[in-house]
């Protein structure tokens, strides 16, 4: 079994073409494949296939805990990225299928692109008791805390704090679980947290639903975007992330397109006993 591993600002996904593979990927493998201690340690996995002739290709996007993801801005960027660096496409212009539907990219360089990830809505299934405007409040370890929910193909749940220093001082492990889980998001919903830098631009910190923590996430950093345009901010908007920056634009319609990087890390061949332990998975 061969795979690829790239990255987007320090967040890794195995990339594997479906036609490459000697089984179906399920809940249990993509689990093991992703594990940091007995598989390869990613944050999840995109599998890349051709089932629709009008798009480049299908992908499915996975999280490291083996659930399936509507859409992901940064997987989405390694996903066009890797589509013309393996010869799937010799255009610059890219139009792939998730489960949030299509998604179009412009390639602006062997390691850059500007990916259409949709429009941002602010009422949703995926918040089905939550008003029009996406407003909403959450009580955390005594506290009650507003947030601004805002769907862009999967759910993100944005929370706005008033510092950088109680910014960097949050616990994100446990609050962003305790967020992750609440009843009012029947799917889960990733979690953000952000505090305005000036100028254009925001500082945020990010809980990746079925992930955790993470160094950077492409629709989470549209979310807070979104979030801190609705708040009063303007577009486009510069995200700062652990992993570097993102640059998210919105027009009147709340259209989102997210540019930045992603590069190929490595090129994989699975051992013989780590395929074998996933095929028994």
């Amino acid at each position: 079994m061969e795979l690829e591993r790239w990255q987007a600002l320090g967040n890794e996904y195995l990339i594997v073409e479906r036609e490459r593979l000697s089984f179906g990927l399920t809940e249990q493998r993509v689990r093991l494949l992703c594990d940091e201690r007995s598989g390869l340690a990613a944050d999840g996995l995109l599998e890349l296939s051709h089932e629709d002739s009008s798009v480049s290709a299908d992908l499915t996007i996975w999280n490291a805990d083996g659930s399936q993801a509507e859409l992901s801005g940064n997987g989405s960027r390694q996903a066009v990225l890797y589509l013309r660096a393996s010869g799937w496409t010799d255009s610059n212009s890219v139009a792939i299928r998730t489960a949030a539907g299509i998604v179009t990219a412009e390639l602006t360089g062997p390691e850059s692109a500007t990916v259409a990830i949709g429009q941002a809505r602010t009422a949703s299934a995926q918040f089905p008791s939550g008003p029009p405007d996406g407003r909403g409040e959450i009580e955390i370890e005594g506290n009650v805390l507003p947030f601004q929910f805002v769907s862009i193909g999967n759910p993100q749940c944005s929370f706005e704090l008033d510092s950088l220093e109680r910014l960097e001082r949050l616990e994100l492990a446990e609050i962003g679980r305790l967020v992750e889980n609440d009843a009012r998001f029947p799917g889960r919903t990733n979690v953000s947290w952000w505090a305005p830098l000036g100028d254009g631009r925001i500082r945020a910190r990010i809980f990746e639903r079925g992930v955790g923590e993470t160094s950077s996430s492409g629709t989470g950093a549209s979310g807070v975007a979104v979030a801190s345009v609705l708040a009063g901010g303007s577009s486009p908007v510069t995200v700062v992330l652990d992993g570097g920056e993102l640059v998210v634009e919105l027009d009147a319609a709340m259209n989102v397109e997210l540019s930045g990087t992603a590069n190929r890390v490595e090129q994989i061949r699975l051992s013989g006993e780590l395929l074998e332990r996933v095929q028994d998975a």
